[in-house]
């Protein structure tokens, strides 16, 4: 049994995550924002958290991680204004990633996005930009720590069924349905195999998946 404590706990992903890590016997704290949403986090299995990730300093991020043996990050801002999204994306994840040192819980799993690289070629002017660059920025952070960091890349995300399998560096969007999102972050969180990994995947064609245990250990 593990203790797993994830930020953007209302998240469509992480509304599917938390009964997979709960149903094998982890304990979840799922972080949100919004107390209205205590009811439906909880109805996974997870306790709830609420606490303003946005606000919140190193010190008191490290008071709430402190305790657990790993850090999921699935939060965001959602889009909306640039200001709002490095506020979140980027700096938020980043004091969590501090937190987490300074608390001592060394195993920590980023979400980010499969076009997350220095050369992402989002152009300034594009309303995408600010969520490229803050993103970028988060990950390259967590690489320069001595956390025993994950970066999970997956495609545009989908709410199609899960398929159980995927593909690792995907052509094109590299689509993905979030449940299975989920299940490799279930698969990952406790694999010492994945430290230090940028993993990004995609769903694949029937001819190219394989099952999400063997693309990890490829």
């Amino acid at each position: 049994m593990s203790r797993i404590i994830v930020f953007g706990g209302h998240g469509r992903i992480a509304l599917l995550l938390a009964p997979i890590l709960v149903a094998r016997g982890d304990e979840v704290t799922s972080v949100i924002r919004n107390p209205d949403h205590v009811s439906e986090v909880e109805a996974t299995g997870a306790h709830a958290l609420v606490a303003d990730v946005e606000t919140l300093d190193t010190d008191a991020l490290a008071e709430i991680i402190r305790g657990h043996d790993a850090v999921v990050w699935s939060a965001g801002a959602g889009g909306g204004s640039p200001e709002r999204t490095y506020a979140v994306d980027r700096d938020a994840a980043i004091r969590t990633m501090d937190a987490a040192e300074a608390a001592r819980v060394k195993r920590y799993v980023m979400v980010s996005w499969l076009g997350s690289k220095a050369d992402h070629g989002v152009p300034e002017s594009d309303g995408f930009f600010a969520y490229a660059d803050a993103k970028w920025a988060a990950d390259e952070h967590l690489r320069s720590t001595d956390l025993d960091g994950t970066i999970l890349g997956p495609g545009t995300l989908t709410f199609d069924e899960p398929t159980g399998r995927i593909v690792l560096d995907p052509e094109g969007k590299g689509e993905v349905a979030r449940a299975d999102v989920a299940a490799v972050i279930a698969e990952v969180v406790g694999n010492p195999s994945t430290f230090g990994r940028t993993i990004r995947f995609g769903n694949g064609t029937d001819d190219t998946a394989v099952p999400i245990v063997d693309a990890l250990s490829a």
